[in-house]
């Protein structure tokens, strides 16, 4: 559900750019690229509407007969080899339990074509409803956990619980990908990132900085 944060924060974790200023200050105009910023007072509560990383996604999981998916933007990728992912999930979320007694899940990256079930399937709970029913979507067998993927998602990433020592205290499960999926095109997909009050931007425009790169910084 939306309001699933228990520690003063509530609803999808913000994905934070400078654009960001018209929604918090309306009232004020955007700044040059390069100008010089005139700042005010900003609330610390909520720096996660600047701060946070990734892109929404969409949280699958499994446990016996009981299947459940969550609309997450809490998130980091932590390492790379092994392939580590760190999310927060309230545990009065209903994937909460599945996650933990599972000890697996599928982070499914929607695109903005599936604006209208991300926010849908984050206003809803499992406890309730199957959500793959209610919002039309396709469980897809995975290929190395039991957690069903999504067959609408282009990116679909097989997880394993990798350390919950933090979960106890701060709702902070870190994953292993153990296998991933990715379609080929679009190479860059346009990506959902949420800001908070129900809004939500779109990944924009790509700009390659290539040439300027030390080689052994590049794949």
């Amino acid at each position: 559900m939306l309001r699933q944060r228990t520690r003063k924060s509530q609803g999808f974790a913000c994905s934070g750019m400078a654009t960001l200023s018209r929604l918090c200050y309306p009232s004020s105009p955007l700044p040059s690229m390069k100008g010089r910023f005139q700042k005010a007072e900003f609330p610390v509560e909520k720096v996660r509407c600047y701060l946070e990383p990734g892109p929404i996604v969409l949280v699958s999981s499994a446990l016996g007969e009981e299947r459940n998916i969550m609309t997450m933007g809490w998130h980091t990728v932590m390492e790379f080899t092994p392939s580590l992912v760190g999310c927060v999930i309230a545990e009065s979320n209903h994937s909460f339990r599945l996650i933990r007694e599972s000890g697996e899940c599928v982070i499914n990256l929607p695109t903005r074509a599936l604006l209208d079930e991300v926010v849908g399937i984050g206003n809803t709970t499992g406890a309730e409803v199957d959500k793959f029913a209610t919002f039309g979507l396709t469980p897809e067998e995975s290929r190395v956990v039991n957690a069903p993927s999504i067959l609408e998602c282009c990116a679909c990433f097989e997880c394993r619980l990798a350390d919950d020592s933090l979960v106890r205290k701060y709702n902070f499960f870190v994953f292993e990908v153990v296998y991933a999926r990715a379609a080929r095109r679009p190479k860059h997909p346009e990506t959902l990132h949420y800001t908070g009050n129900g809004v939500f931007m779109v990944s924009g425009k790509i700009l390659s900085r290539r040439a300027k790169f030390r080689p052994e910084l590049l794949d």
